[in-house]
């Protein structure tokens, strides 16, 4: 392979990247991002790298969750403790009544930006039908219907890192506070969420501590605070790289156990770079080229990856995707995310899950089973059925036992907050409804309603 640098992209085709009218006042922006601290710490990346080796080798679940594309607007407080209440609910639910520990990642203090299928789009404005540049997500323009809005804006990358830690301040002094005390779970509670199901988990986790804690077999202070990680999708490369750093060493692995010790100390004690505004970063489906700048970026930095997969990919594809970022095969280190849709996904994922293990690769094969079932309304709102977000779950789950193998993941745009964007589930959501509250920037997300309910139905899933 050629010698990695965190701008050695710069020499790759970059697909989905803005045209910036000033490079002068780009590069300002840059150097000051160059500047500011660090929004995670390594320390934080390698555990969360741990922990998805142990998910890939079937002893803890992933659950990954989020908005679509965040908002700056969205920097506000109980907007934050809707979100990680919502993941909180869900994984209390997937631990107890899946009887698998839950590693949190949340799309969130990050997710500014958004592929597009196309650099223009038409929208009325006015009573009339102007065409503009596609909104990018916050990092780059305003979703705002004029062409002042949507110009690419070098400053709001600035405006997104310091939204992003004063969201992870947020993030960090809620679970410090005791936010997510399991002797408390009843302050996870989300009114539209909350169903007889899930008071009577809560009683029973009140129960199991209680006896847990008679017998003095686990300690009050162990469960008053919770992991909880951030990513999102390495999308505008200027700025992941303004944010990538050197660490010249990292003691952290020598906490490790044997096993784990074995697959990261090589890795974690050479030091490296990171890119330390997130802890995960994942590739996406319009970006996954073997060629391409963000696979470029994304081999050289020492963070877990996600890599969407999607209808384009091919097991030969994987295959050298595989052998780029992943070339010492250490675990923990690539997440295989798949979307297909409800209709495709027995025809593709089996012929992957071949590829990964002729490869020799340990991965965590998570679902994303969000994007492949978009639909257009008739008035042309973009939504999803909760049945056909359910029906290639299910699917995921049935593949990878049928093949010898397993799903140790699920990734949701979804919000803590009770927006009408997709349509179903027990809240009964339907294409009438969908105007009352459809919220999002982007693409449609599950409210905390359908979010409980789902993970209800997955954790069932994980007992059979």
């Amino acid at each position: 392979m050629a010698i990695w640098n965190p701008h050695s992209w710069q020499a790759r085709p970059a697909a989905q990247q803005p045209e910036y009218p000033n490079p002068s006042e780009l590069e300002r922006v840059l150097g000051q991002l160059r500047r500011l601290p660090p929004l995670v710490v390594p320390e934080e990346i390698n555990r969360l790298r741990r922990l998805l080796a142990e998910a890939a080798a079937g002893k803890r679940f992933l659950l990954q969750g989020g908005d679509c594309a965040e908002q700056f607007r969205d920097c506000n407080a109980d907007a934050i403790a809707d979100k990680l209440r919502v993941l909180l609910q869900m994984s209390v639910v997937l631990t107890h009544s899946g009887r698998r520990p839950v590693v949190r990642v949340g799309r969130i203090a990050g997710q500014y930006a958004k592929p597009r299928s196309g650099t223009t789009e038409r929208l009325r404005v006015g009573g009339r039908e102007i065409e503009l540049p596609v909104y990018r997500g916050d990092l780059v323009n305003s979703l705002e219907p004029s062409q002042k809005g949507r110009k690419a804006d070098p400053e709001r990358m600035v405006q997104a890192y310091f939204h992003a830690s004063a969201t992870l301040n947020h993030i960090r002094a809620l679970i410090e506070g005791g936010f997510a005390d399991l002797h408390h779970p009843e302050r996870w509670e989300l009114h539209q969420a909350s169903t007889e199901a899930y008071q009577l988990v809560l009683e029973e986790v009140r129960e199991s501590l209680e006896f847990l804690e008679a017998l003095g077999g686990v300690e009050r202070g162990s469960l008053e605070r919770i992991d909880f990680f951030t990513s999102h999708e390495a999308l505008l490369l200027p700025f992941e790289e303004a944010l990538t750093r050197w660490i010249p060493n990292d003691e952290d692995a020598g906490q490790d156990s044997a096993s784990s010790r074995q697959g990261l100390s090589s890795l974690a004690r050479s030091g490296g770079y990171y890119n330390l505004g997130a802890h995960m970063l994942w590739v996406g489906e319009r970006t996954r080229d073997l060629a391409g700048a963000h696979l470029e970026y994304l081999r050289g930095i020492k963070n877990p990856i996600g890599v969407k997969l999607g209808p384009s990919a091919t097991p030969a594809a994987l295959k050298d995707l595989l052998h780029l970022i992943d070339p010492s095969h250490t675990p923990g280190r690539v997440t295989l995310i798949t979307r297909f849709g409800a209709g495709s996904i027995r025809e593709q994922l089996p012929t992957l899950i071949h590829a990964v293990k002729r490869a020799g690769h340990t991965v965590l094969w998570s679902c994303d089973p969000m994007h492949g079932n978009t639909v257009a309304t008739s008035g042309g709102l973009k939504t999803r059925h909760f049945e056909a977000v359910l029906s290639e779950l299910r699917q995921a789950f049935e593949i990878h036992t049928a093949e010898g193998s397993q799903l140790g993941g699920v990734h949701f745009e979804l919000t803590g907050e009770a927006v009408t964007e997709c349509m179903g589930g027990n809240v009964g959501v339907s294409e009438s409804d969908l105007p009352r509250a459809y919220e999002t920037g982007c693409d449609p997300r599950l409210n905390g309603a359908q979010s409980l309910e789902m993970a209800f139905l997955i954790a069932g899933m994980l007992r059979q």
